[in-house]
């Protein structure tokens, strides 16, 4: 697109206009920069447009990208390193990590959970969008002698033929996904596990989507100069759904040769809502937690984490469509908080 190239109200040959400050040429100039502030400003139905390949493969963009990564002190693209710490040592611990478990890690980033949960033994695979990640993180397994596969690839997209004791998708990146593409992830999920195989993902709650608010602002060079090495505008529109609960950013860059926008989707959860998508999945939600370091459920935290396994016997099938179903034989709570396998 190139909306608004050689624009300008001086500009009047590239107009096409008679002469700058006529009150006709004034008058064409906004009309067009209304019909553009209407596209700008326009709400699309929830997860219309699907531009995560524009954020992770741009050259530029995924250089900023890692560089947030890999900034231990935020919580950016990555937690920060005492976080990731706490949590590596909690998921070692729960899982029983060994030289025996295979870990495959959604959306690995530069390897900050492979790396560490390779050095307690695991044989582990990490897939990535980002290229620029993945590089950095296959020089990281090298210098330090630790034997990852890394799988440069969307992992909505991600086949294999090895079968994973835990799958892992941290730092929100479920919420991403559109309802389809989430169906499809955790199908695909139910696929590689083995048969006591478990999920680890984490998502922001209803009580974060309470707390966002629509706007719209507008910015030269915005967020410092993420979006490109030159000069440009940016428009950010932050649309709610609230029927959905359901978050868009978008994004509308404008530089003198073109114009792009940019939709960062973002579904919020309630624990129901979630173990739904689960157990309709062919899994039962294990165990609820405020995050991925295993830290007691609070219904205010902005996120909240579960632990989902496979149904594979006959009650594990009957509580999860109990859940389905609103009929299970003990209390929601009670089959969060206790090893359903303990029940058998």
């Amino acid at each position: 697109m190139n909306h608004f190239k050689d624009r300008r109200p001086n500009n009047t040959a590239a107009l096409g206009l008679r002469s700058a400050g006529a009150p006709c040429d004034i008058l064409c100039i906004g009309e067009r920069m209304f019909e553009e502030l209407e596209m700008i400003n326009e709400r699309p139905e929830p997860f219309q447009f699907y531009t995560a390949s524009d954020l992770w493969t741009d050259e530029h963009t995924s250089k900023q990208m890692l560089s947030f990564h890999l900034n231990e002190a935020i919580d950016v693209s990555s937690r920060n390193v005492e976080f990731i710490n706490r949590s590596v040592a909690w998921i070692a611990s729960e899982f029983n990590i060994g030289m025996d478990t295979w870990i495959a890690d959604f959306g690995c980033g530069p390897g900050l959970y492979t790396s560490r949960l390779a050095k307690c033994g695991a044989n582990v695979t990490g897939i990535d969008f980002s290229w620029r990640s993945i590089e950095y993180a296959r020089e990281v397994a090298a210098r330090e002698q630790l034997k990852i596969n890394y799988v440069n690839q969307n992992y909505l997209e991600f086949e294999t033929e090895n079968q994973f004791d835990l799958v892992l998708m941290i730092m929100c990146d479920f919420c991403a996904l559109s309802p389809t593409q989430r169906i499809g992830i955790l199908s695909k999920y139910h696929k590689i596990l083995k048969p006591s195989g478990s999920v680890l993902l984490d998502v922001y709650s209803l009580s974060a989507f309470d707390q966002r608010e629509e706007a719209a602002t507008y910015e030269v060079n915005q967020l410092n100069g993420f979006w490109s090495p030159n000069k440009y505008y940016c428009f950010l529109n932050t649309f709610k759904y609230n029927e959905e609960k359901v978050i868009l950013d978008k994004y509308t860059i404008i530089e003198p040769e073109s114009t792009r926008q940019v939709y960062n989707w973002l579904q919020y959860f309630s624990p129901d809502d979630l173990e739904r998508e689960f157990v309709d999945a062919g899994f039962y939600v294990k165990g609820i937690y405020s995050d991925v370091a295993g830290n007691q459920y609070n219904q205010k935290s902005g996120e909240f984490a579960v632990i989902a396994n496979k149904a594979q016997t006959g009650t594990e099938q009957c509580l999860a469509l109990g859940r389905r179903f609103r009929c299970a034989p003990f209390p929601p709570l009670l089959l969060r908080q206790v090893n359903i396998t303990t029940l058998m």
